[in-house]
């Protein structure tokens, strides 16, 4: 493979896509907000933060309550602030988008979450203690977001995680021009400060069990998220490389991550554009997204579409890989096969079948696949009642186990996972959980 070496790629190829407001845009863009009265922003919300609130506080630059006013609905307001996709959540919303061009609601909240971090702001003071424990797995979205919520109300939590570092796809898993490693990880900062307990390198079925949690703690979470990347099932697939992994390599590790001349993305959601996004920026000359259905059955958002196209991305539709072309152990080719759409299938979209005869080979000397992830295995392993292979949850966001809890990705059997969805996930279970534990005393 001719092959570039990120790490002499432009250092800032993956910094931040957007620049931070200065105070006085802030200021000009704040002002532009109707305050309306039951706001449509706050409505589209998951996680329900008082939108037009928080930005009245930025008008007067009250910084600290604006700040204040987000971690009350959303104790990941710096992370949400980058990796939401606001175009079809708050500002999709807002009022003045119609005729106008809508409040910048993300970076006006980046810009409170900021300020707080930067100035070190200690915003919540914990309830005393109710010398009840609970244990959270998994520090990712999910699992913060409950970890935080019951430390607020004086429970005592240990978050334990199987990575050396805590906040999940935040930390490991989202390109770091949308969210870099510092911020996530100056959330579990935050977190840490109200007393909960982090637990690296624990994983859940290997040096950590439930049966002995459930005997120690009076309550658990699980936030375990998904599995690994899903398999294509085509010949020599281990020359393809997992699109997790390969942000991964580009936000933690950039001086390990080679990046092909011609590369190859097989997938179309968010994380299929941000691997295009890493390989394009880092030195590929040409990049291509492979996708059996067509464009307008992706399930990235339309703004990942029109910014991967911005960069220089082509694509190739109604293609399915068959076969990964070798020759003396490096990547030649991807052998594919036309296909059209059929009958609509349990997705709700219409079903790909290969046309005969069409096989056809595009050249490539990487191929990174970023196919969505297995569905959460532990969920046979604990004997959890499943949906769709997802765990099963009550309204309460209870599993079948009694006391034994779960939210973020590994229970989004309807609707589409999100960070932000994962958030509210976390927080609604730590009110159950808190209501319970109050209950039995």
């Amino acid at each position: 493979m001719t092959e570039t070496l990120a790490g002499s790629a432009n250092h800032n190829a993956l910094g931040e896509l957007l620049p931070p407001l200065t105070r006085h845009e802030a200021a000009v863009e704040a002002a532009r907000c109707l305050m309306c009265y039951d706001a449509p922003c706050t409505q589209a919300c998951p996680t329900h933060i008082d939108i037009p609130k928080f930005i009245k506080k930025i008008s007067t630059n009250n910084l600290r309550g604006s700040a204040r006013t987000i971690l009350d609905s959303n104790l990941l307001g710096a992370t949400c602030a980058r990796v939401c996709p606001v175009q079809e959540l708050c500002e999709g919303a807002c009022v003045l988008g119609a005729e106008h061009k809508p409040i910048a609601i993300g970076r006006l909240q980046r810009y409170a979450m900021d300020y707080a971090y930067s100035q070190r702001l200690t915003l919540f003071q914990t309830e005393p203690s109710t010398g009840k424990k609970v244990a959270v797995i998994g520090a990712g979205p999910a699992g913060l977001s409950c970890a935080g919520e019951l430390a607020k109300r004086g429970h005592s939590v240990t978050l334990f995680e199987k990575r050396d570092l805590a906040g999940g796809l935040s930390t490991y898993g989202i390109i770091g021009l949308r969210e870099p490693v510092e911020v996530a990880l100056a959330e579990v900062e935050m977190l840490s400060k109200l007393g909960i307990l982090v637990e690296p390198d624990r994983e859940l079925g290997h040096n950590l069990h439930l049966p002995d949690l459930q005997a120690a703690f009076a309550a658990v979470f699980l936030g375990v998220g998904l599995g690994s990347t899903t398999t294509l099932g085509i010949p020599d697939e281990g020359y393809i490389l997992d699109g997790l992994e390969y942000i991964e390599l580009s936000k933690m590790d950039r001086q390990k991550l080679l990046v092909g001349r011609n590369v190859l993305v097989i997938g179309a959601g968010n994380t299929a554009i941000d691997c295009a996004t890493i390989a394009k920026r880092l030195g590929a000359e040409h990049v291509t997204m492979v996708y059996r259905r067509s464009q307008k059955e992706m399930t990235a958002y339309e703004h990942e579409y029109d910014f991967i196209k911005r960069e220089g991305v082509a694509f190739a539709f109604l293609t399915q890989p068959v076969r990964v072309c070798t020759e003396n152990g490096e990547v030649k080719a991807l052998e594919c096969v036309r296909m059209r759409l059929g009958a609509t299938d349990s997705s709700g979209r219409p079903a790909p079948e290969a046309v005969p005869g069409s096989e056809f080979c595009l050249a490539a000397d990487q191929i990174v696949k970023a196919t969505g992830q297995e569905k959460p295995s532990l969920a046979s392993r604990l004997k959890l009642k499943t949906d769709k292979g997802y765990i099963q949850v009550s309204d309460s966001f209870e599993t079948s186990l009694p006391g034994v809890y779960a939210g973020g990705d590994c229970i989004r059997a309807r609707g589409a996972a999100s960070t932000v969805m994962a958030v509210q996930d976390g927080k609604l279970a730590a009110r159950a959980i808190h209501e319970r534990l109050v209950a039995h005393g």
